[in-house]
């Protein structure tokens, strides 16, 4: 079974060929096969539960004419 490179991410090729280098070259492939049959085809949402705070926080601002986040909104960064 010969997988297709170009359809894999930078990070499953680096897996791939870190097992062809470990266990040779048949039994990585279908190591890597079984492997990629468990993950998940759609990205898992992560919610930022700082960020929901933040948003229940200034939601009753949200009909407040005097409270201006700017056009572009805001930027919060960890210091």
């Amino acid at each position: 079974m010969a997988i297709d490179q170009s359809t894999l991410t930078k990070g499953q090729v680096r897996k791939l060929n870190a097992l062809r280098k470990s266990v040779g070259n048949d039994i990585a492939e279908n190591a890597f096969g079984k492997w990629m049959k468990t993950q998940s085809k759609t990205p898992k949402e992560t919610r930022d539960p700082v960020a929901d705070a933040l948003v229940t926080a200034l939601s009753h601002l949200q009909n407040d004419k005097s409270f201006k986040l700017g056009t572009k909104g805001y930027v919060v960064k960890r210091s």
